[in-house]
């Protein structure tokens, strides 16, 4: 069985957010047998429109790790998670976003820092140059901040005193709880190999995608130092390379 963990911004979506570009290598990826899973700091509703939009099935793992979406009947098993939601299980990793909120809203003043719980849906068109209709899925947050602008430095170790998480993905920082890509892509990897031997690959392309590169049997990196990574310029080299 082939899985492979997929980043989508400046992976396999361009700056434009179109879906229609990935098409061609999803549709790909689906004549080889892959399991197609979303590996990215992008929220449920954000990955419900690219998955929609691209006709993936399989789970997916949302902002920066912090829960696995498991579609229901997905897997014959039973294996253990933290709640139910809209026909999924979800495996929760990470921390409820109103504590990381609460966080960012006590430094916000000192550093200057812009966020989704503190901007307009003008702004965050501004800062993320996503259309109205994803920007609305952005700020529907359940485990993660993404810091856009700040003024001065310093924060990173502000938040990491208060327990979380910062980490620096293509364009920003996100915040979390005490978990990554790679904690959640292994935790993945451990259901599937329940029904038999998994062959895994990733693509990623920020310091965020690290720890997933580092949990797969063969990782892809776009324009990303990685020492055990292939490093391909675009994810459709990709097809040439397990084509």
């Amino acid at each position: 069985m082939k899985v492979i963990f997929l980043d989508l911004d400046k992976t396999l979506i361009g700056e434009d957010y179109s879906p229609e570009p990935a098409a061609e290598i999803v549709s790909f990826l689906k004549e080889k047998g892959f399991k197609i899973v979303f590996n990215s700091s992008k929220t449920k509703a954000e990955q419900e429109y690219y998955r929609k939009a691209l006709k993936v099935s399989d789970p997916f793992i949302v902002e920066n790790g912090s829960a696995i979406y498991i579609p229901k009947g997905y897997f014959s098993f039973e294996f253990p998670y933290s709640r139910e939601n809209e026909g999924y299980y979800v495996i929760e990793l990470g921390t409820k976003y109103d504590i990381i909120k609460k966080a960012l809203d006590e430094i916000s003043s000192r550093f200057g820092l812009k966020y989704y719980g503190n901007s307009t849906i003008e702004e965050i068109i501004e800062f993320t140059g996503l259309p109205k209709e994803l920007a609305e899925l952005a700020v529907k947050r359940e485990y993660s901040e993404t810091i856009f602008k700040w003024a001065k430095e310093g924060f990173q170790k502000e938040i990491e005193q208060r327990g979380l998480k910062i980490t620096r993905g293509s364009r920003f920082y996100t915040v979390t709880g005490d978990t990554d890509k790679g904690k959640a892509a292994k935790m993945l990897i451990g259901l599937y190999s329940k029904i038999g031997k998994v062959e895994s690959y990733a693509v990623g392309d920020g310091e965020n995608d690290i720890p997933m590169l580092e949990v797969v049997d063969h990782p892809f990196a776009i324009n990303l130092s990685h020492k055990r990574a292939k490093n391909i310029k675009t994810i459709k080299e990709l097809m040439e390379v397990i084509g």
